[in-house]
């Protein structure tokens, strides 16, 4: 799709990824753009109307939604970019801890593809969505982040087989990304790339309306390996079993 000239909503927007596609978005000629986060920030751009609020609850997606309309006429691209994860042991029954995460990473982004489709019946629009190449191999200390992604390719894989409108859905699956993201004790998984090499890759493959954006050429070059040789993701999940055991001991 072409995104000059389209109208805009960005979630995540003040930080990490979100900023970085922000920052490369007002560049181009004739964007409007609602970028929205959790807490209030600044913009100096005359093209961007700030919206803040918690976008894990439904209520907050549709008001963004409604503001994006009375301030842009229309909504033509929906980039759902906020999240967060745990790197952690996960061993207690918390339902509390695990409904955050998936109400955030998963229920938000779905329920926001529904709604564009609500809201452009009859016409193109896009939604990219910010999953993970954990979710396709989950890592040992990110079982519940991988399981929101994995949730998230699944449920694109079979929804647009399903939908019958003019709508196109897109796939991040960026590795360890260099930003606030990891900025924990936690050990980063190795490869890395930085924040400005997915937004890049993120809008080249709006452009082309790929299903899944892979920034990383590692990435690719990994769902080979492993497919002429099983052993590859076992090894690397074993070496960074040996890095989450040894931040257990550390913690």
């Amino acid at each position: 799709m072409q995104i000059e000239h389209k109208n805009i909503v960005l979630t995540g927007a003040a930080s990490g990824i979100g900023k970085a596609i922000l920052e490369q978005l007002v560049k181009l000629e004739g964007v409007r753009i609602v970028a929205a986060d959790l807490h209030a920030f600044s913009c100096e751009h005359n093209q961007v109307a700030v919206f803040s609020g918690d976008i894990s609850q439904s209520a907050t997606v549709d008001a963004l939604l409604d503001f994006a309309v009375q301030t842009m006429g229309s909504v033509d691209i929906f980039i759902a970019n906020a999240g967060f994860a745990y790197y952690e042991q996960t061993q207690q029954a918390n339902w509390q801890h695990i409904d955050n995460i998936y109400r955030c990473n998963t229920y938000s982004p779905i329920y926001s593809a529904h709604k564009m489709a609500e809201l452009n019946r009859g016409r193109p629009y896009s939604v990219l969505i910010t999953a993970s190449f954990m979710g396709i191999y989950s890592l040992p200390g990110y079982s519940l982040y991988s399981s929101t992604k994995a949730a998230l390719l699944s449920w694109a894989d079979a929804y647009r087989m399903e939908k019958n409108d003019l709508g196109y859905i897109a796939m991040l699956c960026p590795v360890a990304t260099k930003t606030h993201f990891f900025n924990t004790k936690a050990p980063v998984p190795w490869p890395t790339q930085t924040a400005e090499q997915v937004a890049s890759a993120a809008l080249q493959g709006l452009r082309q309306n790929k299903n899944r954006i892979y920034p990383s050429k590692l990435s690719v070059l990994t769902l080979f390996l492993n497919w002429i040789c099983p052993l590859t993701m076992p090894v690397y999940k074993a070496i960074e079993l040996a890095k989450f055991k040894k931040w257990l001991q550390n913690s």
